[in-house]
């Protein structure tokens, strides 16, 4: 009998040499996945019921009469948790992507591509919504597969066309909640119920991107996965051997082959029965080790435990697992460079949860008259000429009063003795700062201003007053 080699790498790498999805020829293959089935499946289908209704429901969410969420990138307005902000709050933004950069270090570290196969948009809608639809209407892989190869029958023309309908509808579907998140559902609602005239852009808008969606899901599918998202290229700098990945057990499953017909008692548990890489979204192999093109999606994991039942062998030949726990039996381990992560993400959101909670609902900016000097009032007092730009940031119209915090001086706005805002927008004004002269000492001097709205104090601002040289 022939030696039996026994190895964690596959017989040849020519796998690594392309995607799973180009042939030899640089042609793409279709991938015809199977329907997987089993517990991991099950709940990734009442998780995706969970995101599904979250998606559809959010915008119709309000606080305060403010969408939930939205990101209005036209405006530059955005709604968290009901709370607006503006481009002036630019730099809460970027503290929420240095915590969302960290997370991710964190995460894919310690959990691989948990949340590609669990929580990504792209995944759910695509396994959960459009692949379920394409079975419903064509049949499992093997039947869609045979009407891919039929001649133009009117049955393939309807199963066909009924496929592509259905896509698109809900790809339109898809595309007017999408913008509901960025203009709003009462906007959305205009222009649907509104004439088409009176919202060209926004017509127009949903049209574009029911056709992205509708082009991703019918036609580009797995491809946004392997070519456009970085996250798969990203695992290759933030996985390491400790990191939880979907993997194939080569220690308990090799060689293949199946030991009851063949009487071979070297043989593993793999039977290399292919099932793994049937119900692959992907096309791979998971036996050939972590690839990019993996999204942990656990069908795989599902599909080969459905084979060790039937084989009465135990299930977890593909499982959840790092390299070291295959390799040298040791279990899943948090390690210093996670732990570092934690403590840095706790930092940061601890950072960014204090200038949430320390944001102002008014946002004022205070500069002096440029090319105007101070003018002197009288015999005793001066004067300075400022320009005040405020944001107001809560759903209530407010009358700003200006006044001074330190000294016997005096705050006079021109026009009005208060400066109007509107209830999230903006507002301008001018006024004077009036010192006595026994005040001020040098070139310049620091003033406090406080800004009252029904005489509380909303925000406290400085600005120099210029004067006289001594």
């Amino acid at each position: 009998m022939s030696e039996i080699k026994h190895t964690n790498e596959p017989l040849t790498e020519n796998f690594r040499d392309r995607i799973a999805t180009v042939d030899e020829s640089g042609k793409r293959k279709w991938i015809y996945a199977q329907k997987p089935k089993g517990k991991f499946y099950n709940i990734r289908t009442w998780l995706s019921v969970l995101y599904f209704i979250i998606f559809f429901g959010l915008p119709f969410v309000k606080i305060n009469g403010r969408p939930f969420f939205m990101f209005n990138i036209p405006e530059a307005k955005f709604i968290l948790f009901g709370k607006i902000f503006w481009p002036q709050d630019f730099f809460i933004f970027g503290i929420t992507m240095i915590t969302f950069v960290f997370f991710i270090i964190l995460f894919t570290a310690a959990f691989g591509r948990l949340f590609c196969g669990w929580a990504c948009p792209q995944t759910n809608f695509m396994e959960m919504m459009f692949r379920k639809v394409e079975f419903w209407i064509l049949g499992d892989a093997a039947a869609q597969r045979m009407l891919k190869n039929a001649p133009w029958t009117g049955s393939k023309i309807i199963k066909v066309g009924a496929k592509h309908l259905v896509f698109y509808l809900l790809s339109f579907t898809i595309a007017n909640f999408f913008l509901a998140y960025v203009i709003g559902m009462d906007a959305l609602e205009k222009i649907i119920t509104e004439p088409v005239s009176q919202h060209i852009v926004g017509f127009s808008s949903i049209l574009a991107f029911s056709a992205v969606f509708y082009a991703v899901y019918a036609f580009f599918r797995e491809q946004a996965c392997i070519v456009v998202c970085p996250y798969g290229r990203l695992q290759s700098v933030l996985l390491d051997k400790n990191s939880m990945i979907v993997a194939y057990d080569y220690k308990r499953g090799e060689p293949r082959g199946n030991a009851k017909k063949s009487h071979d008692e070297h043989l593993g548990d793999c039977i290399d029965c292919h099932q793994c890489v049937k119900v692959c979204p992907t096309g791979i192999d998971i036996r050939n080790g972590v690839q990019m093109e993996c999204v942990g999606c656990t069908a795989c994991i599902d599909a080969c435990n459905s084979i060790m039942d039937k084989l009465d062998r135990p299930r977890g030949l593909i499982r959840y697992a790092s390299e070291n726990s295959i390799a040298n039996g040791e279990p899943l381990r948090y390690t210093i460079r996670m732990k570092l992560y934690t403590g840095l993400c706790a930092l940061v959101l601890c950072v960014l949860t204090i200038l949430l909670l320390s944001r102002k609902d008014i946002d004022a900016t205070i500069m002096r008259t440029p090319g105007i000097l101070y003018q002197e009032r009288g015999a005793d007092s001066i004067s300075n000429l400022y320009n005040i730009k405020m944001v107001n940031k809560t759903i209530e119209p407010a009358q700003v009063v200006v006044k001074l915090e330190e000294g016997n001086g005096k705050v006079e706005v021109i026009g009005k003795s208060y400066i109007a805002v509107e209830k999230e927008g903006q507002g301008a004004g001018s006024f004077f700062v009036v010192l006595p002269k026994s005040s001020v000492h040098s070139r310049k001097t620091e003033v406090k201003l406080g800004l009252y709205i029904a005489d509380k104090k909303v925000v406290t601002m400085k600005t120099n007053f210029l004067g006289p040289a001594n």
